[in-house]
């Protein structure tokens, strides 16, 4: 079951040295995440202080006062105290309630009109709190990063904005921005995609069967998932690496023995074709749609 897949899942990957957990309310399994953790501390593998934990605030929560509510709801089932850090899902309020994607009679999104700067001063709160030692945002473009930076009163600006990434959308620009405002670029989807056709367009091309990104991959006698979390990595982002195969967990953790040269940077870098895997149009009706802006 999916459920015992994130729990096995995050215990191997524990075992392996892996230390930052991300995960989500919106991804329905972070109570089993959080009995691996305490199972993998129970067995002394690790201190609750050696593991970084990130949460991530979704889109029914958006209004202020249910900004804690939902973070408090988060710890409980991941039975931790605190999470090292949490962060807006996406720049998008869904209605509040039960239903985490409320849809009308014709199949539309319930949108929630929250000024995402309210929303954020509620995270401040969560931080101060103790509830978060950190807070940032996730697949924010600059100019809705801008609009909490910009915030008068501004207390905690975010430390990382997460974003889908990988070699055929490597973000350079955004990541450019977020270098010169001190924020971290945190990737997902770094190794491609799943291939799951609920969410990826069976048509997109295969990442890690790229011929340039194998050809460089066999040089240095390494996978090519390897490879393109090494590039990431040398270029100054978070690379995530999700995976429920213990033998591709163990693999994605070894990319700390090698480096890439510039000329293998380079051949990299220009693999980018600005293709995203995640279709975001789905919520273009949305005034904060997070893709208007080129990055």
């Amino acid at each position: 079951c999916e459920k015992c897949l994130a729990e096995e899942a995050t215990k191997a990957a524990i075992d392996v040295g892996f230390r930052h957990i991300d995960c989500a309310y919106f991804y329905g399994n972070e109570a089993d995440v959080g009995r691996a953790i305490k199972r993998k501390i129970e067995d002394g593998t690790v201190r609750r202080e050696d593991l970084f934990y990130t949460g991530k605030l979704w889109n029914t929560f958006h209004t202020p006062e249910l900004v804690q509510t939902a973070l408090e709801e988060s710890l409980k089932d991941l039975q931790l105290d605190y999470m090292d850090l949490f962060i807006i899902h996406m720049p998008i309020g869904l209605k509040p309630g039960e239903n985490l994607i409320p849809m009308d009679e014709n199949g539309q999104f319930l949108y929630h009109s929250v000024d995402l700067r309210e929303t954020w001063e509620a995270m401040e709160k969560c931080k101060d709190l103790g509830l978060a030692r950190s807070i940032g945002v996730s697949n924010f473009n600059r100019r809705q990063l801008e609009l909490i930076l910009n915030k008068p009163g501004l207390k905690y600006k975010p430390v990382c904005n997460q974003v889908e990434c990988h070699l055929y959308l490597n973000q350079n620009k955004l990541l450019e921005f977020c270098k010169s405002r001190d924020i971290v670029l945190v990737g997902y989807g770094i190794l491609g995609s799943s291939r799951d056709n609920k969410w990826i367009h069976q048509d997109l091309p295969v990442l890690l069967e790229d011929p340039v990104l194998n050809a460089v991959a066999m040089k240095h006698h390494k996978t090519p998932a390897q490879v393109a979390l090494r590039y990431f990595l040398q270029s100054g982002v978070v690379a995530l690496a999700k995976s429920s195969n213990s033998k591709r967990i163990k693999e994605n953790f070894q990319v700390f023995d090698f480096n890439l040269p510039n000329e293998d940077m380079e051949n990299l870098k220009s693999l980018n074709k600005n293709l995203r895997y995640m279709d975001a149009r789905v919520w273009k009706e949305h005034p904060q749609f997070p893709f208007h802006d080129e990055y």
